[in-house]
């Protein structure tokens, strides 16, 4: 029989819950004793931003054109007043290194006040993606539906205002509120890609979109399309060397069809179509047509051809 294990006192479990070498490096214990940031916080303040950009269709304000600045200006101050405390935890976690001019506070106001003027430009280019998802989808009958229905729309609205943090350099939060969007849709849009105007993502389920990838304007990617990395560049101890351009380039108005795998940095030319299933690896000229090997039909008799 195998001999059990001695019974571990509550205390001795908290101290083994508590030690901080398992992690291997990871930040177990936060630099200015603040909070973590919250997901579920991070869940309503998107929402809050949602409800903004698109007035009328998110949270309760009635679609009046007439009473959107009075609901949006309290609404605004408490919107800033949500992303200052998350960027603020945000920072302490990660204070050492991060803030050497300046406190946690004053970083999370400074980021905040950026986010809150940027609004005005993610409505502008939200309002464009959701011309492109209209006009690539016959079946959209107005422009509500991909307000309210698509998730290729969620997705990159909640991918734009994550983007913003990103650029800023604010840990965690990007990436939180990206990884919201892709357990609610499955589309996977790491917050660092750089994106471009009237992007449409059609269906959706499955895309993966990485960190480096730069993508242009007038892009529709289709279900199942991954535009990953090829390989990882190792540093000396044999980890992924971190901030190294891995992902494609694709430039403005290519189409990239259902299931089309995309990896390495190589760049997709301008105008081109990428057809469904395609694995490609290599860098194509502007307007190329890339599909499959033709399917070839064969019809054996008696045996034959085995």
């Amino acid at each position: 029989m195998v001999e059990r294990e001695r019974a571990m006192g509550l205390d001795e479990v908290a101290d083994a819950l508590c030690e901080p070498t398992v992690l291997d490096g990871g930040s177990s214990t936060p630099g200015c004793a603040h909070p973590l940031p919250s997901p579920d916080r991070l869940r309503a303040m998107i929402e809050d931003i949602r409800a903004l950009i698109f007035p009328g269709y998110f949270g309760t304000l009635a679609p009046r054109v007439e009473s959107h600045r009075d609901w949006m200006r309290p609404s605004l101050g408490k919107l800033r007043a949500d992303i200052e405390e998350q960027i603020q935890a945000a920072l302490c976690f990660h204070c050492e290194g991060v803030t050497e001019r300046r406190s946690c506070l004053e970083q999370a106001g400074t980021v905040a006040d950026l986010l809150m003027a940027r609004l005005p430009d993610i409505r502008k280019k939200m309002a464009r993606d959701v011309r492109a998802a209209y006009n690539g989808d016959p079946a959209a009958k107005n422009l509500d539906e991909p307000i309210l229905c698509h998730p290729g729309v969620l997705a990159i609205t909640n991918y734009r205002i994550a983007h913003e943090l990103y650029l800023h350099s604010i840990p965690l939060l990007p990436r939180i509120i990206t990884e919201l969007a892709h357990s609610q849709t499955g589309i996977d849009i790491h917050p660092g890609a750089s994106i471009g105007e009237s992007f449409f993502i059609d269906h959706g389920t499955g895309v993966v979109i990485g960190e480096t990838c730069v993508i242009g304007d007038r892009v529709c990617l289709y279900q199942g399309v991954t535009l990953g990395a090829k390989s990882f560049q190792r540093d000396e101890s044999g980890n992924p060397t971190k901030g190294v351009p891995r992902h494609p380039i694709v430039e403005d108005a290519v189409v990239v069809y259902a299931g089309a795998t995309i990896l390495g940095r190589i760049t997709i030319g301008r105008g081109s179509i990428i057809g469904g299933n395609v694995w490609l690896t290599k860098s194509v000229p502007a307007n190329s047509r890339i599909t499959q090997a033709s399917v070839r039909r064969d019809v054996f008799t008696e045996g034959a051809g085995i």
